[in-house]
């Protein structure tokens, strides 16, 4: 009897312990989830990506007032609308990842044009610039580096050179931090891979205001860059617009609130010559894209 209940005693903390270990777990998972009420309206829907552009109001504790592309978790959430409808929903943020649920339309309403002034991008969206093609040399530009060196795109001729354009208070976690998590990842292939030993990484922040040399070493410590191999720009605000926008990258910023940075993303591979050998949309290439991309220009005799 008394080995039959020493039996029962054991699975019974097995059992606790399995039941404490599950709880924490889905404790843990909770915890790294946030949710935020979103009420805003459909400026346009991509398909393929799951996606609308929604412009909507601040979200408190998150974000100001901005028109931003959210993926929608149930595609038949997504099917049900279309631009110009006003929606309710809630926008789950999660560690490397942000979408919207529980989506229902409330109305519909023209949608308004922004004000030609709110766009302070200049050359971002004239169409008078050509945009940079595989090919092309980039433009030097006129920077100043995250330790307040001046510096341009010139000074790394002779690397291999990946680009792309980040501000470091964006707050979701598919869009600036997903390149800055890309780029740590990369960085670490090139301290393994000596045949990539002469390709340098580069991130162009599009809010110089706030994005000072001191904020932009910060930053780097965070992610633990190697400023031997990733460099982080800023600088003047229509210098880095004139850039930025050669690579096909809009930024409109809200004159009203300085937070509200409206952007798309781009993400480039420069030759050692200063030429573009390819130019990466938004958010859906992987380190391994980058990477298999690399190896042949950075070989290259």
């Amino acid at each position: 009897m008394s080995g039959t209940r020493a039996i029962v005693v054991g699975l019974a903390v097995v059992l606790a312990v399995a039941f404490a270990a599950l709880f924490f777990v889905r404790s843990s998972v909770r915890s790294s989830e946030h949710t935020y009420p979103i009420h805003g309206q459909v400026q346009s829907i991509t398909q393929d990506r799951q996606e609308a552009t929604v412009k909507h109001g601040e979200i408190q504790g998150l974000m100001p007032a901005m028109t931003m592309p959210y993926r929608f978790k149930a595609k038949s959430e997504l099917d049900a609308l279309k631009p110009g409808d006003v929606i309710d929903g809630t926008l789950v943020i999660v560690s490397n990842d942000a979408f919207l649920t529980g989506v229902k339309k409330t109305g519909e309403a023209p949608i308004e044009k922004p004000p030609a002034e709110t766009l302070v991008t200049g050359s971002t969206l004239d169409k008078a610039v050509a945009l940079l093609q595989p090919g092309d040399t980039i433009p030097d530009g006129a920077f100043v580096n995250q330790n307040g060196r001046k510096q341009t795109l010139k000074d790394f001729r002779g690397s291999t050179v990946v680009l792309t354009f980040i501000y470091t208070r964006c707050p979701l976690p598919t869009f600036c931090p997903m390149m800055d998590r890309h780029f740590a990842t990369i960085q670490e292939h090139l301290k393994a891979d000596a045949s990539l030993k002469h390709v340098h990484l580069v991130t162009v922040s599009f809010d110089p205001v706030r994005d000072t040399p001191a904020v932009l070493r910060a930053h780097a410590k965070e992610l633990g860059a190697d400023l031997r191999r990733w460099t982080f720009l800023t600088g003047d605000v229509k210098a880095i617009d004139n850039f930025a926008g050669r690579f096909g990258v809009y930024v409109v910023r809200n004159p009203n609130d300085e937070r509200d940075i409206t952007h798309n993303l781009r993400t480039a591979i420069i030759g050692p010559d200063g030429t573009v050998k390819k130019i990466y949309t938004g958010n859906e290439w992987t380190p391994d894209d980058i990477l298999a991309d690399l190896k042949p220009v950075a070989n290259a005799d």
